[in-house]
């Protein structure tokens, strides 16, 4: 599958750089990764290449490759340039901080493509900040291959063989998640965590599900650790002034909040698992407090006593 995507990344990165229409011979004899053993195995090969990058918003289009208009070629169009977007230099380095704070699979992004939008003032050196995004390259490019060509994925779970008909990736609070249901007939959609999943393969064909309209990956995990459980409690929760802006921040947007003069918030929400819930309401101090239901009221205050 490594080989799939480097062939992509290669295809890609000749029509960006050769900046005029090229034939598919052309394709054929001169990008790495395209050494079918006939023609019609190339055929299919660089037919579903280009349906994927399309299908990832790259627009390649055909266009004569001469005045004559007698042989035609690919070209990726005009509109996929970035137009120079004007960054000021504070501009510029949040985005050399933010490039240097992300790491997948353990390895620190590049800058070259800050580079592109004018470079960054100098902001010192040193090691990148690190927030390690998990999960190898490898296994990540299967996941995202996988959800590209509408295919299965096959995976080991607790020494059984499971599959899931992915419909997205989300990274979530330090782990990626592959979304997706069990059965190819929708069914229930659920998140799985990619660092517990092991031996990632594809399984049968592509286009084997059809994602449905207007689906969002990321509405399938849980905004805040106490919406994953298997508790059911209604809370309400005022927050004083010095730390409304802080919760608010962190509350899911499902969250129910009336506000009051002072500056402060009464929040209401769903709570499904209640020492998450617990955990999270420690670190506001005596700056929140749970005004309903008066169980979970109970549980923090014989928290904070060190009876629980």
């Amino acid at each position: 599958m490594q080989k799939v995507i480097e062939r992509i990344l290669n295809l890609l990165a000749f029509l960006l750089t050769v900046e005029r229409p090229v034939t598919a011979e052309e394709v054929r004899h001169t990008v790495a990764g395209y050494d079918a053993e006939n023609d019609e195995a190339y055929r299919r090969m660089f037919e579903r290449d280009k349906d994927l990058l399309r299908q990832l918003g790259i627009p390649i289009e055909m266009r004569p490759t001469d005045a004559w208009e007698v042989e035609y070629g690919y070209v990726i169009s005009e509109d996929y340039a970035l137009a120079d977007p004007g960054l000021t230099d504070e501009e510029r380095v949040a985005l050399w901080l933010a490039a240097q704070a992300v790491r997948i699979g353990g390895s620190p992004g590049g800058a070259t493509g800050l580079f592109k939008l004018g470079g960054a003032p100098m902001v010192g050196a040193g090691e990148p900040l690190a927030a390690d995004l998990g999960k190898s390259v490898d296994e990540l490019a299967v996941a995202f291959t996988c959800v590209a060509e509408r295919r299965a994925l096959r995976y080991r779970y607790r020494d059984k063989d499971r599959t899931v008909y992915p419909y997205g990736l989300v990274h979530r609070r330090g782990h990626w998640y592959l979304v997706g249901p069990e059965s190819a007939d929708v069914g229930v959609v659920k998140a799985f965590r990619m660092d517990r999943m092991g031996k990632l393969e594809p399984y049968g064909a592509e286009q084997a599900f059809v994602r449905p309209e207007g689906f969002r990956a990321a509405d399938a995990i849980p905004a805040a650790g106490w919406e994953a459980g298997a508790d059911d409690l209604r809370a309400r929760v005022t927050f004083d002034q010095s730390v409304a802006w802080w919760a608010e921040r962190q509350l899911p947007h499902t969250t129910e909040i009336d506000r009051d003069d002072a500056g402060g918030i009464t929040a209401t929400m769903s709570v499904a698992n209640i020492e998450a819930f617990i955990g999270w309401m420690l670190g506001f101090d005596d700056g929140a407090e749970i005004l309903e239901p008066e169980s979970l009221r109970n549980r923090l205050i014989d928290r904070v006593r060190g009876v629980a």
